[in-house]
């Protein structure tokens, strides 16, 4: 139980690269200005980069990004291998971006959380398994969105998305589909080693009311009793976030595709309980593993920002200063 409640709130620990905005000018001959230095550029898809004011029709997206030297859209795409050779990068990043002093509160709040939950495991998991018990219509659904998270169907829409790629030389699809393949092996391995680490069993094989915890089991046993180590924590849930979140990051602009993929993914978190395969207090490490590598993941193909550039336009500098008589007053410069 340490062990994992030192695996933190990820989600939350993620400093997520941002996109920085692209401001077109009020006028045309001011240069366009990236605003904060430091943060990070989406070079994958230019329709991501906003526009303000009435050049809309004036400049384009793409010559807005070459402006600043981002590649236009559609331009980036993973190598063939890079789903496989990004991993190594992947694991260190997660590991540096969760284990720093400024997660330490999200980290014993995960712990936290998750004691609390085991405590209650057996009486929250009750109703909802009585509830899979007694109705067709709910096991039919509830095993409908346990196969959503089980990696068969992750790795379908990786392969409908390389099909599309390939078909209509889409790099947007490509990279999506690459990126998911990622996000399933590198969250996964983690995932697999804490399984592997806190040894729990699911709820319906359990000998205790909530379960047994072998911390560090005999690898052979595991391998022949899966369920009886498997429990915690929920890899279902961590790959349905993570793939949602590696295509919803790539299609920033389809905001439908939160709309329906987060409920999905909260009826396979449902549905895991009610058909006892995890525990509730199984599913918060696995939400927050399966974003953040999520987040990771696809952040590939954005560039840092060196500098910001500096803007030519009329901008306000208020201040405060002394007059020649030693009276205080307050300034205000326009710089150009």
């Amino acid at each position: 139980m340490l062990l994992a409640s030192l695996l933190c709130s990820v989600q939350l620990a993620l400093a997520s690269p941002s996109d920085t905005t692209i401001s077109a000018p009020a006028s045309i001959d001011t240069t366009i200005t990236a605003v904060a230095a430091g943060d990070s550029v989406d070079h994958r898809d230019s329709a991501a980069i906003p526009t303000t004011g009435d050049l809309r029709s004036d400049i384009s997206r793409d010559s807005i990004a070459m402006a600043v030297g981002i590649r236009p859209a559609g331009e980036f795409r993973p190598g063939a291998l890079d789903m496989i050779t990004n991993l190594p990068g992947d694991w260190a990043t997660w590991g540096k971006s969760t284990f720093t002093v400024d997660n330490i509160p999200w980290i014993a709040g995960m712990g936290a959380l998750t004691t609390g939950l085991v405590v209650t495991d057996y009486e929250t998991w009750q109703p909802f398994k009585k509830w899979y018990e007694g109705s067709d219509n709910v096991r039919t659904a509830a095993d409908m969105f346990v196969n959503v998270g089980d990696g068969k169907f992750q790795f379908g829409l990786a392969l409908a998305f390389g099909a599309y790629g390939f078909i209509a030389d889409d790099s947007k699809a490509l990279r999506t589909a690459s990126q998911t393949v990622e996000v399933i092996l590198a969250c996964g391995a983690v995932v697999q080693f804490l399984k592997h680490a806190t040894g729990r069993e699911s709820p319906f094989c359990a000998t205790t009311p909530t379960g047994r915890w072998a911390l560090l089991p005999d690898q052979i046993e595991y391998a022949k009793h899966v369920p009886h180590y498997d429990a915690f924590p929920s890899g279902h849930i961590a790959t349905a976030l993570a793939t949602l979140t590696v295509i919803s990051e790539n299609y920033p602009d389809q905001q439908w595709i939160k709309y329906i993929g987060y409920p999905v993914v909260g009826a396979v978190g449902i549905s895991l309980v009610a058909t006892s395969i995890h525990w509730w207090s199984d599913i918060p490490l696995g939400i927050a593993l399966g974003y953040h590598f999520g987040r990771i993941v696809s952040s590939h193909g954005r560039s840092p920002v060196k500098e910001a550039y500096a803007p030519t336009g009329a901008t306000p500098d208020f201040g405060i200063s002394v007059l020649s008589d030693g009276a205080p007053a307050l300034n205000c410069t326009w710089r150009w």
